[in-house]
């Protein structure tokens, strides 16, 4: 029984260890684009990830904010600038004042939106950096081993 729970704990040991793996960041027009292990990280993977670095934690919720901020700005910059568009191709009389104060808030967005890619981008090098410097790439099989009236469990690595 001793060996059972020996195992067990040695088990979730590794998967533990396995999981915490590094963010890669690669440049990408706007921004950053994040992955780990081949699969791209939305904001919200990320705070799930990050869970356990209350630093990079508190700068992604930061940048989810900045974010939320730009997305609302700037579709409201969109629309205010549209509507004029939409009635000038439609032949009415277009309020050019409401596409300068659409134009103003697009602008307003382009600082909000350097935030973002900023903290994000700290909060990966932070989350990076708080990673143990030995690299666990191994990958358990696990196999179970029935022989007559025994039966066993073997982890490879």
């Amino acid at each position: 029984m001793k060996n059972l729970v020996g195992i067990l704990l040695f088990t979730l040991l590794t998967v533990s260890i396995t999981n915490a793996q590094k963010i890669e960041m690669n440049k990408v027009f706007g921004g950053y684009e994040f992955k780990q292990n081949d699969k791209t990280l939305l904001l919200k993977d990320m705070k799930e990830i990050m869970k356990e670095n209350n630093e990079a934690l508190a700068l992604i919720q930061s940048a989810k904010t900045n974010q939320t901020w730009a997305l609302v700005l700037g579709t409201a910059g969109g629309a205010l600038v549209g509507f004029p568009i939409g009635t000038a191709i439609g032949g009415g009389d277009p309020e050019w004042a409401l596409a300068g104060a659409g134009a103003a808030l697009i602008v307003a967005t382009i600082p909000i939106v350097k935030g973002f890619n900023r903290k994000t981008k700290k909060a990966v090098e932070l989350y990076n950096a708080g990673l143990s410097t030995t690299s666990y790439q191994f990958q358990p099989t696990f196999n179970l081993k029935i022989n007559g009236t025994n039966f066993g469990i073997s982890m490879n690595f």
